[in-house]
Formats: C-alpha cells, sequence, structure tokens
C-alpha cells in the first residue's frame, strides 16, 4: 500500500516535471529573397535561435508551414536534418489553401519518418493542418485579396486523412490541430474544425487591426481582447500562440507604424507576458515572405545580435535572460535539478507522513 501510494506520487511528479512551455519562431520554406531554403540554412537559423543575445528563455522550437520542400512534388523539407542536427523542437504544418487533397504532405512527412526514424519523430510536438485557410475563405479575407484558402469541410478532410495515414506511425499520438486568425475562430460556421482538432493555433498581430485603433498604444488592448475571445470560442481546447510580433520597417498600416522603438514595445509589453506561459512561437527570427512589405526579422543576420535588447522587463514574468547556449543550457540543468529536488522532498515528506 505504501510502495503503491509512492509510486503512484512519482508518477504524478513525473507527468508535472514532462511538461514543457515550448518557446519558439516561425520558420519559412523561402528566405526573403524567395530562394529555397538549404539544410544549412536552416541549421543556421536553428542555431541562431537558441544563441540569440539576452534571450528570455532558450527558443528552440520551430513552427513550419509544409512538410514539403519548395520546387518539389514531396520531398522533405531540409528544415527536418537541420532540426535533428540542433536539436530543435518542431511545430509541423501542412499547406492546405488551393490544394485538393494533403497527399503529398503527407508522403513527404512518411518519407521523413521512414529517413530520420526517432531522432526526428522525437522532435515533433504538434502538427497544423492547414494555416490561415479559413481567414482566406472569409468576407474579411476576401476583401483584403488574402488568396486562396479553404472551408471548413475541406480542412475536416484533411484533418481525418492525416489522422489516418499517421495513424500507424510514430506520430500517431501527436496533437493535430489547425492554426488561424482569431476572426476565424469566432466565426460559428467553424465550429465544426474546432470540434476535430486537438489543439488550436492562434496567429494574433494587432498591427493589422486597422479597423479598431490599432496604434501601439492600443496593442496589448488588442491583443488580450482576440485572446480572450478566440479562448470563449474554443472551449476545453488548448490555445497556442503561433504568430505574433510588430513589424520594425514597412509601410503605415491603419494607425499603426512599422518603427524599431515599437516593435520592441510589442516584445516587452505582449511577447514578454507570453514567453514561459504560454506556448508561443514569435514571428520571426529571419524573414521569408517576399510579397510582404513589412519585416519583423528580430535577426535577420542570423549573427545572434537582435535588432533591439531582448531583456524582458522585470515585471513581466518571462525567463531570465541568456547570452548563449551555454548559459542557457546550465539555466535549464539547474532549473531542473530544482524541480526533481523539489519533487523528492514532496515524495520523502508524503512516505514519512504514511509510515
Amino acid at each position: 500500500m505504501r510502495a503503491a501510494t509512492t509510486i503512484s506520487l512519482l508518477a504524478a511528479l513525473g507527468g508535472a516535471v514532462a511538461q514543457e512551455v515550448y518557446l519558439g519562431f516561425n520558420s519559412g520554406a523561402t528566405t526573403d529573397s524567395g530562394a529555397t531554403k538549404t539544410q544549412d540554412d536552416f541549421e543556421k537559423e536553428f542555431q541562431a535561435a537558441q544563441k540569440l543575445q539576452h534571450s528570455p528563455g532558450l527558443f528552440n522550437s520551430i513552427r513550419l508551414y509544409t512538410n514539403i520542400k519548395p520546387k518539389t512534388d514531396n520531398d522533405p523539407i531540409e528544415a527536418f536534418p537541420a532540426a535533428v542536427k540542433t536539436n530543435t523542437k518542431l511545430l509541423l504544418g501542412m499547406w492546405c489553401s488551393g490544394v485538393g487533397t494533403i497527399d503529398n504532405e503527407l508522403t513527404a512527412l512518411e518519407k521523413a519518418i521512414e529517413q530520420y526514424g526517432k531522432n526526428f519523430t522525437d522532435l515533433v510536438i504538434g502538427i497544423s493542418v492547414g494555416s490561415e485557410d479559413l481567414y482566406r475563405v472569409s468576407e474579411s479575407g476576401i476583401r483584403n485579396n488574402a488568396g486562396k484558402g479553404q472551408d471548413a469541410e475541406t480542412i475536416i478532410a484533411f484533418i481525418d486523412s492525416a489522422r489516418e495515414a499517421l495513424k500507424d506511425t510514430d506520430l500517431k499520438d501527436i496533437p493535430l490541430g489547425h492554426i488561424d486568425t482569431w476572426t476565424a475562430w469566432v466565426n460559428e460556421s467553424n465550429t465544426d474544425v474546432i470540434d476535430r482538432v486537438d489543439f488550436v493555433g492562434a496567429n494574433l498581430f494587432p498591427y493589422y487591426e486597422d479597423d479598431k485603433g490599432n496604434d501601439i498604444s492600443n496593442a496589448t488592448t488588442l491583443f488580450k481582447d482576440a485572446l480572450n475571445r478566440t479562448e470563449s470560442a474554443v472551449g476545453d481546447k488548448p490555445v497556442w500562440i503561433t504568430e505574433t510580433g510588430w513589424p520594425s520597417t514597412g509601410p503605415n498600416f491603419g494607425q499603426a507604424t512599422a518603427t524599431l522603438e515599437n516593435a520592441q514595445t510589442y516584445w516587452n509589453d505582449v511577447g514578454c507576458t507570453l514567453f514561459g506561459r504560454r506556448n508561443t512561437w514569435y514571428y520571426i527570427l529571419r524573414d521569408s515572405n517576399p510579397d510582404n512589405e513589412m519585416k519583423f526579422a528580430l535577426d535577420p543576420e542570423l549573427d545572434n545580435k537582435p535588432i533591439f535588447n531582448l531583456t524582458c522587463p522585470a515585471d513581466s514574468g518571462a525567463p531570465a535572460s541568456i547570452n548563449n547556449e551555454e548559459s542557457a543550457a546550465a539555466s535549464i540543468t539547474v532549473s531542473m535539478m530544482n524541480t526533481v529536488a523539489l519533487g523528492l522532498s514532496m515524495v520523502f515528506a508524503m512516505a514519512a507522513w504514511i509510515v
């Protein structure tokens, strides 16, 4: 009886220790000039993310938009071996807009599983079936010429296809979700998508809320309102922050201005309240969309020297700043040791009480 109780307590503590909050960036399949990224390109990017000066925690996760290497039918994207080499956690993406099936996405993923095995699959923390597809077919998406999208019925069919294709692989238990704008999630016509996913990815950009007074001074209010409305709409489904940020250069958008100062203000006032508390993939370490006039890159040269100081305000609740990969590793080791020590002390205390 005592042994069973102790084992149960250890199991519960083990589950708590295993729980991780992910911190990372988005990463496109091309450079900002439109060139296809190679494995070397991805490796440099992933290493730079982990070594950012004054980074509030270790950015060791990357969100991808597709499994497919550009200009191929279904060859795996070269981000996969780069992630294996740099020990980078992956939120995978399947591109769903403008296609009739996701067979090529699934084929590319299956090839990667076969080629890289558990070295790859153990890094995968989630899979998003689609990105802003529901927004693109909405009234606002059409008005903004957002391009081809997909309706809820199609996204649901794609999610079912992914579950079926992965059910006998090492990714069978990985959560499947969909990523979209908050306006898509609060749209009642998309409720069936919410019912079908394991997590909801929310792209939240106050910068683009030009109908709501989107000056930087109002950014925090707009972000919180969008997040609250998303959480209300999706109920008990986990909400992951899959894109957010503020551009440092580019044209004005409503009352929003793209300046270095405003980009840092947004990082401090919004980003720093998320880091270490919510699964967050910030937009973006290095720009990868040549069609977007607004540029968001925090480290465009990948020299570990961000365009502004990433140290979060002391009262933000964000993790302490780290200067490089070594100090990040040391910080994580100390944190894990403290957690284990606390867990053991609880076990011994419980065992003594039982006796």
